[in-house]
């Protein structure tokens, strides 16, 4: 490649992180003016329309973020839901990337299974609020990128993921866009379980799903669009804290 193609290169790879900071930027003051009542009513919102939505009723494995105390949606009804329901429910644990390149990053994210209610209780938030696995515990558990061990996490994978983002758009040609927190956890996790997938000679079929108050949505040009570069992978839908149900055009699933 010539020196001019990389400079090219380079220049839309600053381009495309100056408009995703730009958008966080945006979307920060935007829900940091929603109070804790519209922020809980929409979360209620969120979770009762997974109780009937099909991808999750059928989900036996699934992994669901736990939230920060502000500024998205509250999980902790929807893990109690999906425990009791008897789903295996695996929550991020991120750790030191055990893979060190200038590719990748210095931190990578893992899916961790708790063990019950009383389990994910016992949790206790970090420094964001947000509730975290100790790390003492990790050798006990389940995980997607364990290893061979006595839970079997060498044969994990997951049906089910929902996640969380900063902003969520339709793309022009009817992709679900989601804007991360720009630390590429989620989509490093996504493209090593579909490794494992084909390493297991089994299909990567595994859902991708945001979970998003409606504020989150850009769903006019005037809002603006959410940026994407080759490594952001595409949600199977969305579910807004309105009850809407967003689907990419050519499929379908609500």
């Amino acid at each position: 490649m010539s020196a001019a193609a990389d400079a090219d290169d380079l220049a839309e790879m600053a381009s495309l992180k100056a408009a995703k900071q730009h958008l966080r930027s945006m979307m920060k003051q935007r829900l940091g003016a929603l109070s804790h009542e519209v922020i809980m009513a929409q979360s209620s919102t969120v979770s009762n329309t997974l109780r009937t939505f099909r991808p999750y009723v059928e989900a036996r494995r699934i992994s669901v973020f736990l939230s920060m105390p502000f500024g998205e949606i509250q999980t902790d009804v929807i893990v109690r839901h999906a425990l009791d329901s008897g789903k295996e429910v695996f929550v991020p644990y991120l750790h030191k990337n055990p893979v060190s390149l200038p590719t990748l990053p210095a931190r990578a994210m893992d899916m961790v299974r708790l063990r019950d209610v009383s389990d994910y209780e016992s949790l206790q938030p970090d420094r964001w609020g947000i509730p975290s696995i100790d790390p003492a515990t990790v050798h006990e558990r389940q995980r997607i990128f364990g290893g061979p061990d006595a839970h079997h996490s060498d044969q994990t994978l997951l049906d089910l993921v929902l996640m969380p983002g900063v902003a969520f758009d339709t793309g022009p040609s009817g992709t679900i866009r989601r804007l991360g927190h720009g630390k590429g956890f989620y989509d490093y996790f996504i493209s090593r379980h579909n490794d494992k997938a084909a390493s297991l000679g089994k299909e990567p079929r595994i859902l991708l799903y945001g979970l998003a108050l409606s504020e989150q949505f850009l769903s006019s040009p005037s809002e603006g669009s959410v940026p994407v570069g080759p490594l952001d992978q595409p949600l199977d839908g969305l579910i807004l804290g309105n009850g809407d149900i967003k689907s990419p055009a050519q499929n379908k699933t609500a």
